[in-house]
């Protein structure tokens, strides 16, 4: 259904054309001249208008002219007339009319012709919106929970880079949140209106990389049938963000120092520089001086990329944040229907040391909340090791012992003998969920792509 505002002087034809109209389920009102629709635009607003040339007072082009010059979002007019020219026409089509009937015309023409119209005018309406939500967001900093004094200093961090164009270097262990802070530096950027071009370095294999970071021309190697952009290039003017940095390959942090101090590049296989405008926002979460002393990544790129460090301290160093967290993260999940946290639950929820950190504990919610009853999640709806605090040394469990007596009777088969059992076995029920897919492994179990693959190694599990 469209809105539509029908403007002709001859009164018969108005109200045919409305009766017509309105039948096919349109809302249609009339006016009698370019005057008396004006008067009507000022009140309320329409999709189409179909508007007659020749009339008295304001004729159709005038009314024409008028929606454009004092509407930011004026509807689409079609206009009609009895007396067609070729200058009418042109000069309605230079003002912007969507299109141009001659009288006598027929319904299922006008039908046609107005719907769209109305179709593009619900386009426009909701580009018109969708740039109105994209403005706010890029002037609001992401959702992060800042009530620890670490954080607050973090946040402070945030707001002076932002709005430069340096180089940052983001870093803590996996699952702080790091993405969320790069998220922030560029909505404060003056690129905020530009590209944010993410790409974990651990993800993908050392032979695409360079070809995901760079792209490539056709026939560059087996499989490459057409050119490919790559990610430098698609964020040409915005910013990329290089999470896992420190696990790129040693050859390629040559081809990427290059690109960052020359602004440039060569895709794969290509003979022709590319120019590029790009602002580097990086992350790790691996020791820096002892990335370097290993001989794994390069001095040189580090220096380059670590113009501004801003580090993110694990969530056991700001325990603070844990409550307002868990309750933003239950809320993300679940909306308006977010269960309660009981005492119990609070309590052992901050005093857990949460190695995945906020990834972890949004896993750990996600879990409780699909097993809490009555909308209240207690320590029996956490996972063991966070409602009971099993130590991180081997703990005998059986059904006679004192430990046993502590843990409700549903975890009695459930607890492996130690925690690397447990572990090992959180992670093949992971993979099994995700049909051995490490990519959405790593996300469900709440760590990095690398950490998985060194867990894979260690416990034997790094072929099906």
């Amino acid at each position: 259904m469209a809105k539509l505002l029908v403007v002709d002087d001859e009164k018969n034809l108005r109200l045919v054309v409305q009766k017509e109209l309105t039948r096919q389920g349109h809302e249609v009102e009339c006016a009698e001249d370019g005057e008396a629709a004006w008067s009507i635009l000022e009140e309320r607003d329409f999709d189409v208008i179909l508007c007659d040339i020749n009339m008295p007072r304001l004729d159709g082009i005038g009314l024409l002219r008028r929606t454009r010059e004092r509407s930011q979002n004026p509807p689409e007019v079609i206009m009609l007339t009895g007396q067609a020219t070729v200058e009418t026409a042109v000069e309605a089509m230079k003002l912007g009319a969507y299109d141009y009937l001659t009288k006598p015309y027929r319904i299922g023409e006008l039908s046609a012709l107005v719907g769209a119209a109305a179709d593009k005018q619900q386009l426009k309406n909701e580009n018109v919106k969708l740039r109105a939500q994209i403005a706010r967001t890029r002037t609001q900093l992401p959702e992060i929970v800042a009530d620890s004094p670490q954080m607050k200093d973090v946040l402070r961090l945030v707001r002076r880079v932002g709005p430069s164009d340096t180089s940052v270097l983001i870093t803590g262990e996996s699952g702080v949140g790091k993405e969320l802070v790069a998220q922030a530096i560029h909505r404060l950027s003056a690129r905020s209106d530009k590209p944010f071009i993410d790409l974990n370095c651990a993800a993908l294999q050392d032979t695409l990389l360079e070809s995901e970071l760079f792209g490539h021309e056709a026939g560059a190697f087996s499989g490459a049938r057409s050119r490919k952009l790559g990610l430098f290039e698609i964020a040409d003017g915005g910013t990329i963000f290089l999470d896992e940095v420190m696990e790129m390959p040693m050859q390629l942090q040559s081809k990427l120092l290059r690109a960052l101090e020359t602004r440039s590049f060569f895709r794969v296989g290509g003979v022709k520089k590319v120019e590029v405008d790009v602002r580097l926002i990086a992350a790790t979460n691996r020791d820096k001086e002892q990335a370097m002393a290993d001989g794994v990544f390069r001095s040189d790129l580090l220096y380059r990329i670590n113009s501004f460090e801003i580090n993110i301290p694990p969530l056991r160093e700001r325990r603070e944040d844990i409550e307002p967290l868990a309750r933003f993260l239950l809320h993300d999940l679940a909306g308006n229907n977010e269960p309660e946290l009981n005492p119990a639950a609070i309590d052992a929820i901050v005093a857990f040391d949460w190695s995945g950190n906020v990834r972890q504990l949004r896993n750990c919610l996600e879990r409780a909340m699909l097993l809490c009853d009555n909308g209240v999640i207690t320590p029996r709806e956490l996972p063991p090791e966070v409602a009971y605090r099993i130590p991180a040394t081997s703990v005998s469990i059986s059904s006679n012992s004192s430990a046993a007596s502590t843990v409700p009777s549903s975890f009695h088969n459930a607890v492996p003998t130690n925690l690397r059992e447990v572990e090992r076995q959180q992670i093949i029920n992971a993979l099994e969920k995700t049909g051995w897919h490490r990519g959405r492994t790593a996300e469900m179990l709440g760590i990095s792509p690398s950490t998985l693959y060194r867990r894979l190694r260690e416990y034997g599990l790094d072929a099906r």
